[in-house]
């Protein structure tokens, strides 16, 4: 087999000036947390929670108004200055390894950090709270850190 050192150097010299010119993708790349704009907004908590309505008892589902009901009870007292629900359907491996396919709700809270420390309690309470009311075994909960703006 013959090689080709000319064609070779010339692969590797092209090979390193396109490496040498993009050093800021690879950092970037390397760099996996989200960018936050730099002065725009305030120092937040997401959390999302997802309600199921299906009933492990096999029991009667959450109805839409059972859960209105329930969010104006247990979590607009908590969070009075606002918040967001989505309907939707979703699909978990429940504890006996069952797929479940259900009508859902996601309830998305956003609270300063530094009222993390109560906002935490009080969405735990909501958590169970669902759960003892509606026979559930779980509800699902997805936190992060946002910068918010009004």
């Amino acid at each position: 087999m013959r090689t080709h050192p000319l064609r070779n150097r010339s692969a590797l010299a092209m090979a390193g000036v396109l490496l040498a010119g993009t050093p800021a993708a690879y950092t970037a790349l390397a760099d996996s947390r989200p960018a936050e704009a730099p002065g725009r907004g305030k120092a937040y908590l997401e959390t999302r929670l997802f309600f199921g309505t299906a009933r492990p008892d096999g029991g009667p589902a959450v109805t839409g108004r059972q859960f209105a009901a329930f969010v104006d009870k247990e979590v607009t007292p908590d969070f009075p200055d606002g918040l967001t629900v989505q309907s939707g359907r979703g699909q978990w491996r429940d504890a006996h390894g069952t797929i479940e396919k259900e009508r859902s709700y996601e309830l998305i809270l956003l609270y300063p950090r530094s009222a993390a420390a109560g906002g935490d309690r009080r969405i735990e309470e909501i958590r169970r709270a669902y759960e003892k009311a509606f026979a559930q075994e779980s509800v699902g909960r997805v936190d992060e850190r946002v910068r918010v703006d009004f």
